[in-house]
């Protein structure tokens, strides 16, 4: 258990904080920090053909150690931290022993992770958790990921009894900003298909996920002294208030579960002359993601009927739900549950209700499901992990690489 401990500990002290408003990937200088010591430690357990190029994309191989022909496998995680909330200077608390109370996270600010608001933390009664200390986020997605892969392959070098394929390892920067694919080159990882260790609580297992896209909308009005202002003025922010009053007010996501879609605005700024707000649009079903696209562009031409088209709506596809590209390959699901129950965890199979480099990668023709890595709480203060999910998660990757080259036999 130390030696995950310590393994995640020194991942998350580093900031590896990504940028969106940034056009350089990394998009952050800082996760180059964390890269180059995971090639240091790639290097350091025993793995071959370890590379990172100019973007900070790392590649590594653990060779076949059987003469049977084997399907490649790969591992994936990112290596960076949400821009949601911060990211520097990771005080994490390690709570041994969990007795199923609050947990005081922050006294001085009065920040506690009660199970009576986050209910999961009841599953880990008697556990080691994880936290933060209230003022960042944890970063345990995805360096909880991560710690897994590199403390699977360093258990396969040491343990040479366990016969298995070719293993690939991938980590790749930027996957909060949605780029962690953008970059990868999926014929030179050479992979049949791959995992991406990046899922929350223990025994998760998804091969579904949003069809996802982001919107920009601007608004140029026009600034007249408010005294003399009737059939003049065009208010730029009364058009944007005016905007996102028809947007369906259902269909957002704190009112949304399971798979429902929705619409999240999440910036906003603007005075009388110009105003601008963005959002991201979700479904799981193609129709009804592009239908919601459909409306946003209808409420634009209604808008600028009204006010002489004044708006303007850009919306850019992210990434695609993966279950198209899994489902004719649906034994590698299927292997993975097989591993998990192996080590008697019950398989938890859902669509995700976000993204995941698989998403992206699985479209690049790497076929590419998402494995528990542990977290809970992920882009937040009341971030967690329980070390005994980490060393699960590890196992299954074990097992994965195991069960594969038994069934090639």
């Amino acid at each position: 258990m130390q030696n995950i401990i310590d393994r995640f500990l020194k991942y998350i002290k580093i900031d590896t904080q990504s940028d969106p408003n940034s056009e350089t990937t990394p998009s952050t200088e800082k996760q180059w920090h964390l890269a180059d010591l995971l090639v240091e430690e790639l290097l350091e357990i025993g793995m071959e053909e370890v590379s990172i190029d100019n973007k900070a994309y790392i590649t590594a191989t653990l060779p076949s150690n059987i003469k049977t022909d084997v399907p490649t496998i790969g591992f994936i995680s990112h290596f960076d931290t949400s821009p949601d909330f911060s990211g520097t200077n990771v005080n994490p608390q390690i709570i041994e022993d969990y007795d199923g109370k609050d947990i005081v996270l922050n006294a001085q600010e009065n920040i506690v992770l009660s199970p009576d608001y986050f209910e999961d933390l009841l599953q880990y009664k008697g556990q080691t958790l994880i936290t933060t200390d209230g003022t960042t986020l944890l970063g345990a997605d995805d360096k909880a990921g991560i710690t897994e892969i590199v403390t699977a392959m360093e258990y396969l070098i040491n343990h040479p009894e366990i016969k298995h394929g070719k293993i690939r390892v991938g980590f790749t920067p930027d996957e909060e900003i949605g780029r962690g694919a953008h970059h990868f080159d999926v014929e030179k990882f050479g992979a049949d298909w791959a995992y991406t260790m990046d899922g929350s609580q223990i025994g998760e297992l998804e091969y579904e996920n949003f069809n996802a896209a982001s919107a920009k909308v601007v608004i140029k009005g026009r600034s007249v002294h408010p005294g003399y202002a009737k059939n003049k003025m065009v208010n730029a922010i009364s058009i944007a208030s005016e905007f996102l009053e028809i947007l369906p007010p259902e269909e957002t996501p704190q009112n949304t579960t399971g798979r429902e879609g929705f619409f999240h605005v999440h910036h906003i700024k603007g005075e009388i002359e110009h105003a601008e707000f963005e959002l991201i649009v979700r479904d799981y079903d193609k129709t009804f993601f592009e239908n919601r696209k459909q409306l946003l562009r209808d409420i634009t031409d209604r808008l600028n009927d009204i006010h002489g088209n004044c708006i303007s709506i850009e919306i850019k596809d992210q990434y695609f739900n993966m279950r198209e590209k899994v489902e004719p390959v649906f034994h590698i699901v299927e292997l993975a549950k097989e591993a998990m129950e192996a080590m008697r965890i019950t398989p938890i199979i859902k669509p995700i209700r976000g993204g995941t480099d698989g998403s992206q990668l699985s479209y690049m023709g790497l076929p590419c499901p998402n494995i528990f890595a542990g977290g809970h709480n992920f882009h937040g203060k009341y971030e967690y992990v329980p070390v005994e999910s980490m060393i699960k998660a590890t196992e299954v990757i074990i097992k994965i690489c195991e069960l594969a080259a038994k069934k090639a036999v």
